[in-house]
């Protein structure tokens, strides 16, 4: 189990979709350790960016085998976290 809270929360996981998610719904999503829990997140969260976390969500996304320029590789799978803030809060990702 990791300790250490800025290691869990590797980064910010910035596309349109958590734009939209950040602007609407008080939800931001960072890419994470494989063996963060919910618990660890949450906690990480706090401390880093000073918010309370009410929920936090986990999606494992899989590696995929990818095509670029004539070679075959792997995209790296990720585990990323989506984490819903109280209401007022937020986290000045920029």
């Amino acid at each position: 189990m990791i300790t250490n809270h800025s290691k869990i929360i590797v980064r910010p996981r910035i596309t349109e979709k958590s734009g939209i998610m950040n602007e609407s719904s008080n939800v931001y999503t960072f890419e994470v350790e494989k063996n963060a829990t919910k618990d660890t997140i949450a906690k990480a969260i706090k401390t880093l960016y000073k918010v309370t976390a009410v929920k936090v969500r986990i999606v494992n996304l899989p590696a995929k085998k990818v095509l670029v320029r004539g070679k075959k590789g792997t995209q790296s799978a990720v585990k990323k976290a989506l984490v819903y803030l109280k209401k007022g809060d937020k986290i000045d990702l920029a």
